[in-house]
């Protein structure tokens, strides 16, 4: 008797366990973008656009820094077999970190512009 007992407390637990809960939780809010949400929607959609040409300008200099440093690791690569030099890695270098500069300054340029 108290096992069949024990063993129907066990199963109603079980069971219990695994009904569905009622849950209360909300969407969060979206997000206003980073200059206000404006007074209508078209300046709304500007103020997105804002921020998705700043994100594109961010993904542009993080592509050309991949570019630039894997120029740079081939261009290592290459100096044991003879085909390169250690001043042609200076130079690559040099022109890849000027290029970097440049392009962080158009993206800063860039959204002060927008």
């Amino acid at each position: 008797m108290k096992s069949a007992k024990r063993a129907s407390q066990k199963l109603s637990c079980v069971l219990f366990a695994f009904l569905p809960t009622l849950v209360l939780a909300e969407l969060p809010k979206m997000e206003d973008p980073s200059r206000g949400a404006g007074k209508g929607i078209m300046e709304t959609i500007k103020n997105y656009a804002y921020d998705a040409a700043i994100l594109a300008g961010l993904v542009l200099a993080t592509v050309s820094f991949y570019r630039v440093a894997s120029n740079v690791i081939s261009i290592y690569g290459e100096i044991p077999s003879g085909k390169k030099t250690w001043g042609d890695l200076a130079m690559h270098s040099l022109i890849g970190c000027i290029l970097l500069v440049v392009i962080i300054w158009l993206v800063t340029q860039a959204s002060d512009i927008l």
